[in-house]
């Protein structure tokens, strides 16, 4: 990887420079920015569209000048080398010493990626053909259960990227369900408390019911705890079925399919090989739904979409590779959270689709940027003296409207906002009188994203009257807000949208000068729980425990917890 000098960005010349001119903006107001003279080309000048997607930076508090200097601020970090680095399967997250290649995952058949002297296009091929195989004959009822009866119900077993990923698009591409699947239902259980999983296990048959372990590294306490509940589940209820008695391992072999890194911990934890599912040291979980941790994305919307899918990342992979920085939409969508988080001082983001199928868009997002660039310690060990990522959340919008707007408005914190909607709904609708109720329902969920956008830009000045108002009913304005509209949600149009926050995600990452591919923090925390868990179990004592997590445990043995005698 070609690295950028060993120095943290708050000491380039850009950003001092940057510094400087944001002094001007700190106490002005958008609103006079978009009726300065000459601004009728506003949009224009701030808007980009690539790969069915129009992203809209006009309503962000920057001018020409502004972006000159993020432009050059990306220069100094090494972007455009960055992006090189990325995309060519170098090193670049340095401390686990490995590449970052979940762009290879999508990339089409017949194409070559070379990876210190692999081609790794041919593996990541024989996957997807591979989960293909057992798609089909789940879509076909042809897998069949310990007892002979066909598979009806599949769980997701996961957490993280193995669980929010997946769920988001199956969710949001549910109407993409091919109309041949055999009647075939996807569920999701990640919770370590079990009550996701329980509720299956009240009402699910364990006959026609198939679990999908997912876990990269298959150590994961909270999917191995699901997992260990789901067999012994089946095993108590399977054992006595049928015309002979039924063996664990053919329990474990029929009812479980493993996807992991790690096939050596599949194949001691009882899945057979012919069931398990592979993916590389090299994908990094949240990044990871674009291989066979999607498997239950294929299963909801068949292999072709799926593919879709892949290919509408790999288009906005493909401009993020060719297309100048000042023409790049995941750069531009970087510069601008820079340019709020770190010069106007704006810390928190909320992510606002306006599409009842991206319900799980923002909790996606949450993931992808908090884990990846929640960081204050830069690649070369360095303290960031200067704000990472900001903190981020967000719910539907029409929803969200009737909950915490209200702080967006009049609130006394700065937030910016992300909006996204489709342009494009219900076109496919064949019946003609209910296409124009639900057409007439989108353009009043458009009609609210674009008002939202625009009052929370313009405030008070939004409203086309002059009288007086009092105090409480003012609206300040001035918060800045990006729009993402879709030309209609496809499955090559949510690659997209996606592979670009994954892309912005990336580029704020090396202007930062962090690594957005581990997550030390995690793993430090599964450290700490695994040694209260002892505690907790009475197979450690817990000597050294501060005093007010040791008053915790003292609650919960006083609660008559601890194990059982």
């Amino acid at each position: 990887m070609v690295e950028a000098a060993a120095t943290t960005p708050d000491r380039l010349p850009a950003w001092q420079a940057l510094l400087r001119h944001a002094e001007a903006y700190k106490h002005s107001h958008v609103a006079a920015l978009l009726t300065a003279k000459g601004q009728e080309h506003r949009f224009a000048r701030f808007s980009r569209r690539v790969a069915g997607l129009t992203l809209d930076l006009s309503k962000q508090r920057w001018d020409d000048d502004t972006l000159d200097q993020l432009l050059t601020l990306a220069r100094e970090a090494g972007v455009p080398e960055a992006i090189e680095s990325l995309l060519s399967g170098q090193r670049i997250n340095q401390s686990e010493n490995r590449p970052a290649l979940h762009t290879a995952l999508r990339l089409p058949a017949g194409a070559t990626l070379e990876v210190e002297g692999e081609d790794v296009v041919g593996a990541v091929q024989e996957s997807l053909s591979r989960m293909e195989t057992l798609v089909k004959r789940l879509h076909a009822g042809q897998w069949r259960g310990a007892t002979g009866k066909p598979i009806r119900r599949v769980v997701n077993l996961g957490v993280g990227g193995s669980d929010l990923g997946p769920q988001m698009v199956t969710h949001a591409l549910a109407d993409f369900r091919p109309d041949d699947i055999h009647r075939l239902k996807i569920h999701f259980a990640s919770t370590m408390d079990g009550s996701q999983l329980v509720d299956y296990l009240s009402r699910l048959d364990p006959e026609t019911t198939l679990f999908v372990l997912s876990s990269k590294s298959f150590t994961t306490v909270d999917t191995l705890s699901n997992a260990g509940t789901a067999r012994d589940w089946l095993i108590s209820r399977l054992t006595d079925k049928g015309v002979a008695p039924v063996s664990a391992e053919l329990i474990i072999r029929q009812h479980f399919i493993g996807v992991s890194a790690r096939p050596e911990k599949m194949t001691a934890w009882g899945i057979a090989p012919a069931h398990q599912l592979r993916f590389w040291e090299w994908v990094g979980g949240r990044y990871s739904l674009w291989g066979t941790i999607g498997l239950p994305i294929a299963l909801v919307i068949g292999m072709a979409n799926f593919r879709r899918l892949l290919a509408g990342a790999h288009a906005m992979d493909d401009h993020f590779a060719r297309a100048n920085l000042e023409d790049n939409a995941p750069v531009m969508l970087a510069l601008a959270g820079i340019w709020n988080v770190n010069f106007l001082d704006i810390r928190a983001h909320s992510i606002l689709p306006y599409d009842g199928r991206l319900e799980y868009f923002s909790a996606y997002l949450e993931q992808l940027e908090m884990e990846s660039n929640g960081k204050s310690v830069t690649r070369h060990g360095e303290a960031a003296e200067y704000s990472t990522c900001p903190v981020l959340w967000g719910q539907l919008g029409p929803n969200a409207q009737h909950a915490f707007y209200q702080l967006l408005h009049q609130g006394t914190q700065p937030v910016a906002c992300d909006f996204i909607a489709p342009l494009t709904r219900y076109d496919d609708v064949k019946d003609a009188e209910t296409r124009r109720l639900l057409q007439s329902q989108h353009r009043l969920t458009l009609a609210n994203c674009f008002a939202q956008s625009r009052l929370l830009m313009l405030g008070d000045e939004a409203i086309d009257d002059e009288a007086p108002r009092p105090a409480h009913k003012r609206y300040r304005g001035n918060q800045p807000s990006t729009t993402v509209l879709l030309d209609r949600l496809t499955p090559e149009i949510l690659g997209s949208l996606i592979a670009l926050y994954e892309h912005k995600v990336f580029v704020q990452a090396t202007i930062w000068g962090i690594n957005p591919f581990d997550q030390w923090g995690v793993e430090l925390g599964k450290q700490i729980a695994g040694q209260t868990q002892q505690i907790l179990e009475g197979d450690a004592e817990p000597d050294g425990m501060d005093a007010s997590t040791r008053g915790l445990m003292e609650a919960f043995w006083a609660a008559g917890g601890g194990p059982a005698e």
